[in-house]
C-alpha cells in the first residue's frame, strides 16, 4: 500500500523559513514525479513545486511563479523522500501543504497525481 507522510509544518514569522518533508512507502519513487501543492479554506488546491525524473540521475524542477526564488524542492531517493525548503515566507503562503506522487506526467495539474499525503499546516504570522 502506497503512503505519503508529510511533516515539518508549523508557525513561523514572515521572513522565516520552514522545511517540509515527505516520506513515501509502499514502492520505490525514484522515477516518480513528486509534487507539493497547497490549499486554503474555500480555494482549490494550488500547485507549488514539482520534481520530475528525466533519465539517469537527473531531475527537472518546476515552481509556481508565486514561490520561485523562495522555495526549493529536492529529493533523497535513498530515503524515498522529497523536501520543500521554504524561505522568505509570507503571510499568503499560509495553507495546508500536500505532498503528491505521480507515475504519469506529473507537472502542475493535481489530476496527474494518484498518491497524496494527509497534509501539513503552515502558518505565517505578519
Amino acid at each position: 500500500q502506497v503512503q505519503l507522510e508529510e511533516s515539518g509544518g508549523g508557525l513561523v514569522q514572515a521572513g522565516g523559513s520552514l522545511r517540509l518533508s515527505c516520506v513515501a512507502s509502499g514502492r520505490t519513487f525514484n522515477s516518480a514525479s513528486m509534487g507539493w501543492f497547497r490549499q486554503t479554506l474555500g480555494k482549490e488546491r494550488e500547485f507549488v513545486a514539482t520534481t520530475r525524473w528525466i533519465g539517469g540521475n537527473n531531475y527537472y524542477a518546476d515552481y509556481a511563479d508565486s514561490v520561485k526564488g523562495r522555495f526549493t524542492i529536492f529529493r533523497d531517493n535513498a530515503k524515498n523522500a522529497v523536501f520543500l525548503q521554504m524561505n522568505s515566507l509570507k503571510p499568503e503562503d499560509r495553507a495546508v501543504y500536500y505532498c503528491a506522487a505521480s507515475f504519469r506526467r506529473g507537472g502542475p495539474d493535481p489530476v496527474e497525481y494518484a498518491y497524496w499525503g494527509q497534509g501539513t499546516q503552515v502558518t505565517v504570522s505578519s
